[in-house]
């Protein structure tokens, strides 16, 4: 058989092993919902797609199956949409899930060390799960309320379920936190390289061509604000990463950075509770959190 035909095998294979056994969606009363929603994330989302960009098939797939050198914020923001769906669909979780995983059926290729690829090999698919649940504990460190240990634990077993909505195996998921973290240092260690994408992300003159993420946005504006959004995110990421990743890529962090870090989060977290509650939600998350309450009121 062919390194083909054993990359696509697997990735059907990986279905076929979850069948129709998912769990239960995961609901307001979750963590997850308190945490994975939150606007807050944004500042963290250019971290998350390098971090995923740097796995090997995550890389060549985005880079070869996507739209993302022509417009790397619109790919960003409209992924997030979708995969929000998997946490605050409620009953329609299970069809966002797998409306989100057959997206991903045609996503194959060689990748930059010659190996073959599909975006539904187990492996694959996990770490990009593996970043957004990962994110939400940085996040609240940072940004707000840090969870302690025993939460930790349970929004890993929350992300656990949560991944479960997709219908694929669940061979690579950790099973617990412990045994998450230590998959988590082998990936950024072992596995986790400087890809294209990640390259172009990186480059100053490519930053300084970037398109507006939504066409609605003026020109004017986003010449304004794009050294900002982009300048920005960059740097937050070089210094939210793994340090570990962070070599990698060459990226500077020095004293001085941290400490503007930190008064960062202070600010933040200082902020925050004084914006409308309408201001802090990922347009998805607030609409999961309108439908819960308004079946509350209906009851």
């Amino acid at each position: 058989m062919s390194l083909a035909a054993t990359a696509e095998t697997g990735a059907r294979g990986a279905e076929r092993a979850a069948g129709d056994e998912r769990p239960a969606p995961l609901g307001p009363d979750s963590l997850t919902w308190q945490c994975f929603g939150d606007l807050r994330g944004l500042l963290l989302i250019g971290r998350a797609g390098i971090l995923q960009n740097m796995h090997p098939a995550i890389g060549a797939g985005v880079g070869q199956h996507s739209d993302y050198f022509a417009n790397p914020w619109n790919r960003l923001l409209r992924s997030a949409s979708p995969i929000l769906g998997v946490v605050y669909d409620g009953g329609g979780a299970l069809a966002t899930g797998a409306t989100v995983r057959d997206y991903h059926r045609e996503i194959k290729g060689v990748d930059q060390h010659g190996a073959r690829y599909h975006a539904l090999q187990p492996d694959v698919y996990y770490w990009a799960h593996a970043t957004f649940f990962e994110s939400q504990i940085v996040m609240r460190e940072l940004f707000g309320r840090p969870l302690t240990e025993a939460e930790q634990e349970r929004i890993y077993a929350e992300s656990v379920q949560w991944y479960a909505q997709y219908g694929l195996s669940m061979r690579p998921v950790p099973p617990d936190l412990p045994a998450f973290r230590a998959y988590w240092k082998r990936t950024v260690e072992e596995v986790l390289t400087l890809t294209e994408p990640v390259r172009w992300s990186l480059d100053p003159a490519r930053r300084r061509d970037i398109a507006a993420p939504y066409d609605w946005i003026p020109r004017p504006v986003w010449w304004a604000l794009r050294p900002l959004v982009m300048g920005g995110s960059m740097w937050l990421a070089a210094g939210t990463m793994p340090p570990v990743a962070r070599a990698k890529l060459g990226l500077v962090w020095t004293d001085r950075d941290e400490r503007r870090l930190r008064l960062l989060g202070r600010v933040v977290r200082a902020l925050w509770p004084l914006l409308p509650d309408r201001l802090r939600w990922f347009p998805r998350a607030r609409r999961g959190w309108e439908r819960v309450r308004r079946e509350q009121r209906a009851r």
